[in-house]
């Protein structure tokens, strides 16, 4: 029999796992989070699931997931630049089945990196894999569309500029410039002080949370402790976080009489934004033999959170309970875009002006000459 066993795990040990990644919706609809959209977004559902050669899925496995924010563009940057580069997601979960699914928004577009380590609950099962997913999300063409619009006004306020001050003219007794002249150098000097006042004053209210902290009464079992039914359920970790790093975050389940872990239990663990209600990460499933759930989460958007977490027996489990729920409140700091993405922004902007401007001169200097050339024939 010793023989027979260690021959099985031998031949067990061969089997090389395959990580498969499914979204819904699918890659091709998956945008960007909009915080301004007129409907409200839902999460993206992502579904890992580990199977070996024949497509069969893999049980009994632990799987260590960590999602990883696009990296930054140096010239267009996303509507939270300080997410760029940035670890949006850790967690460890117990997959039975092979599979670990959980929802999680996206906050910008580029291509987010998953990497997945799949490891065998029992010894001598399969061969343990890491393996790095890609996963790209495009632009809403609506940003597009507006940044074309930008991009064509702007243009045109230095064509125009470039082909007024174009030419000759006469410069008045006691004055350096013509008057056409000084008065576009003066609209350019309030366009630019009037985007600098823009671009710090927004740095300044988000640097100081300018979002409306979530005000109201305090709502029962918001406790991080609550006790039913011959249960405890703690939600541990922080309760306060920054926009750009993570945030640390524990759910455990205690049988109040034995003391002991309660594994036999499912966990639904749900984060929501407060100020407009929407979903920023979701994810049900199994503790680990310690009765613990272990994740990170980067909460992206400088406002209020809530993290739920709701217990409720497995269908198959002895223990039978009616599913009940622990929440916390996290407050999240807000944090300003760097000063060289906000320079860069408005140094681009001035560049199309410039650009403008200079096609403007030149368009209105050889009108000028086809006209004195105009002038002489006749």
């Amino acid at each position: 029999m010793g023989m027979v066993f260690s021959d099985l795990a031998g031949l067990s040990q061969t089997v090389q796992p395959v990580v498969r990644l499914t979204t819904k919706p699918t890659v091709s609809k998956i945008l960007p989070f909009e915080a301004e959209a007129a409907n409200r977004q839902l999460p993206v559902q992502l579904i890992l699931e580990v199977v070996d050669e024949s497509d069969k899925p893999i049980e009994n496995a632990r799987m260590h997931l960590q999602l990883l924010a696009p990296p930054p563009n140096p010239w267009l940057t996303t509507d939270f630049p300080i997410v760029e580069g940035t670890k949006l997601l850790e967690i460890e979960a117990v997959a039975p089945k092979g599979k670990l699914n959980l929802q999680q928004m996206l906050p910008i577009r580029g291509t987010y990196q998953l990497r997945v380590a799949v490891t065998p609950n029992a010894t001598n099962t399969f061969i343990p894999i890491q393996k790095t997913l890609t996963l790209s999300v495009s632009e809403n063409w609506v940003k597009y569309r507006n940044f074309g619009f930008l991009v064509a006004i702007l243009f045109a306020v230095g064509l125009v500029g470039g082909w007024t001050i174009g030419g000759q003219q006469s410069i008045p007794a006691g004055e350096i410039a013509p008057q056409r002249v000084r008065l576009l150098l003066s609209g350019a000097v309030a366009i630019a002080i009037a985007a600098l006042l823009t671009v710090n004053i927004s740095a300044e209210l988000a640097e100081s949370g300018v979002s409306m902290s979530h005000k109201g009464e305090p709502q029962a079992g918001s406790s991080a402790i609550v006790q039913s039914q011959g249960l405890e359920l703690r939600l541990l970790g922080d309760t306060n976080a920054i926009v750009g790093k993570i945030a640390n975050l524990q759910a455990e389940a205690i049988d109040t009489q034995t003391h002991q872990p309660a594994a036999d239990v499912i966990l639904n663990v749900k984060t929501t934004q407060l100020e407009r209600e929407w979903v920023a990460f979701a994810y049900q499933g199994i503790p680990d033999t310690t009765g613990k759930l272990t994740w990170q989460q980067q909460f992206f958007d400088g406002a209020p959170h809530k993290v739920e977490v709701e217990v409720a027996p497995q269908p198959n489990a002895i223990r039978k309970f009616h599913p009940f729920r622990v929440k916390r409140e996290i407050e999240v700091e807000g944090v300003a875009p760097p000063l060289s993405v906000r320079l860069t922004t408005l140094a681009l902007f001035a560049g199309i002006i410039a650009i403008g401007l200079v096609i403007g001169l030149g368009q209105k200097h050889r009108w000028g000459l086809r006209r004195m050339d105009t002038d002489r024939r006749l």
